[in-house]
């Protein structure tokens, strides 16, 4: 199919309003909140959910993210608007990487690793649409965090309960 990078940029922007109104809504004292001891931080996870659009330069500039040899190393994230700056930063890096980048790229091989263990073996393409499906995974747990901790919801693809409907 071509025309690819046109429909995953016009997605990346949809996704990313939703997202900038959702991580909006995160308030600064409620950072190191968490449901379940399991369960990430608020605002680990609102720092994931930021970062997941550079995903896409990750996947078309290398062959493959091995966390044996490349460890996460989280932002250092302390107010709301840092975590707003942290997910335009990513977007724009994925966004200029998407632009640059050719059809026949989504096609490359990419991996994602943890030393002999393979956890995602796909194209490069086939990693961009995970980063985009991991973005909407994180937000709507980020929904329910915020749902117990009775913060009103933004909508998504309509309007929440918080919100008048149409």
């Amino acid at each position: 199919m071509a025309n690819l990078i046109p429909m995953l940029l016009q997605e990346m922007e949809q996704e990313a309003q939703t997202t900038r109104k959702m991580l909006s809504r995160i308030p600064e004292d409620r950072f190191d909140w968490q449901p379940h001891p399991k369960s990430m931080t608020m605002v680990s996870l609102a720092s994931h959910i930021a970062e997941l659009p550079s995903w896409v330069e990750l996947a078309l500039t290398t062959e493959e993210l091995d966390f044996e040899t490349a460890p996460y190393t989280p932002a250092s994230i302390n107010s709301t608007a840092e975590i707003l700056a942290l997910q335009e930063k990513s977007l724009k890096q994925g966004q200029e990487s998407l632009k640059k980048a050719t059809e026949s790229q989504l096609d490359e091989p990419w991996t994602l690793r943890s030393g002999e263990q393979v956890l995602f073996d796909s194209t490069k393409g086939g990693t961009i649409r995970m980063a985009y499906s991991q973005i909407v995974h994180h937000r709507a747990q980020l929904g329910v965090y915020l749902r117990l901790l009775d913060i009103p919801i933004p909508g998504s693809y309509g309007p929440s309960a918080d919100e008048p409907s149409f």
